[in-house]
């Protein structure tokens, strides 16, 4: 593992956010142009990958050259919603890819992957909630220690289940546990950020917007994680497969939630480093970011990024930013026979 952590740097990932950008491709590097003006050069050596946000369009040998080193090309809306991702020919052995799919073939196997999943996310629910529980001066610590209580209650029953049905059924009584109290999480702005439920598509107050954009952000840095390896996004063990639907990124980011993106999510608002006047609510209901403040969060999680831990399974300092990746060759590692079960990520 060493050796080959070793040779995986974090790179960077370009935003571009300027409505009306044109990228194109110079030698190996890629142009940024608004108009005739070029704004920004970046060898194409040092990215991992680009992200364009609404009216960005780019030139076909752009994309070809994408593709030939690997950087994954993902379009969203304006405001964060997903809407396609361009990359090359998945790297990696075709024996891996067919032993992936034989195993999202086995309900068995299947349950086996699931399973460490969702007893990731679930351990790295509950030490955020007892973190919170330590530090929280308020009234809030004692429902923040009932909910960690709740979700060690959870772990005890998970060992036993018998089917994916059943386990995601855990996995949602989990989720609401947690949520239930993650507005005590919010120390300051109250009245601009606080959170009453988990809403999505579109999210309706602030706190969501902010989380919902933050999860987009990790789909994108897992699913290109797994193509790195040699597995296919797609096809997952937990949420089920549907087209068009990145279901193993969807899978894995769930044991990420918690520490990466919650986590800096909660820390901007805190810190004050985001502000209530960033977000306006559309006719629709919908709440979203402006300008200004989506690029403070690119810039805060490219930051996080580069923080480093030390990863509770293989005992070496890495990057955050490196943590889908090294997961990623985990369950790779397992799919091959070179592990007996795949070790999920855990925070301490």
């Amino acid at each position: 593992m060493t050796e080959v952590i070793a040779l995986k740097h974090l790179l960077n990932t370009l935003y571009v956010l300027t409505q009306g950008s044109y990228l194109s491709r110079d030698g190996e590097t890629v142009l940024v142009r608004v108009g005739e003006e070029t704004k920004v050069r970046v060898p194409i050596h040092t990215l991992a990958g680009i992200i364009c946000f609404g009216q960005v369009s780019c030139s076909p040998f752009l994309m070809g050259l994408c593709g030939e080193r690997g950087v994954t090309l993902s379009f969203l809306t304006e405001h964060g919603r997903f809407l396609a991702r361009i990359h090359g020919p998945v790297s990696g052995n075709v024996l891996l890819r067919r032993e992936q799919y034989r195993r999202a073939d086995d309900p068995e196997k299947s349950l086996s992957i699931a399973k460490s999943i969702v007893i990731g996310k679930i351990v790295n629910s509950r030490t955020a909630l007892l973190r919170a529980a330590r530090e929280n001066e308020g009234g809030e610590s004692e429902a923040l220690s009932q909910a960690a209580v709740r979700l060690a209650e959870i772990l005890r029953n998970l060992e036993p289940t018998a089917d994916l049905d059943t386990l995601r059924g855990i996995e949602g009584d989990a989720a609401r546990a947690y949520f239930s109290v993650f507005d005590a999480f919010i120390c300051v702005q109250k009245e601009d950020f606080f959170f009453r439920e988990r809403t999505r598509r579109p999210p309706l107050d602030a706190m969501n917007a902010l989380l919902s954009f933050f999860y987009t952000l990790l789909v994108h840095d897992t699913a290109a994680a797994l193509e790195s390896v040699g597995l296919d996004p797609a096809v997952g063990y937990l949420h089920a497969a549907r087209p068009g639907r990145p279901s193993l990124a969807l899978d894995l980011m769930e044991e990420f939630r918690p520490f990466i993106a919650d986590r800096l999510a909660l820390s901007l608002v805190n810190r004050r480093q985001v502000k209530g006047s960033g977000f306006r609510k559309t006719e629709s209901g919908a709440v979203l970011m402006d300008d200004e403040t989506r690029k403070e969060v690119l810039v805060a999680y490219q930051k996080r990024k580069q923080e480093e831990i030390s990863h509770p399974f293989i005992g070496e300092k890495i990057p955050i930013g490196l943590i889908p990746y090294v997961q990623s060759l985990l369950l790779a590692r397992h799919l091959r026979g070179d592990l007996d079960a795949y070790p999920p990520f855990r925070w301490k």
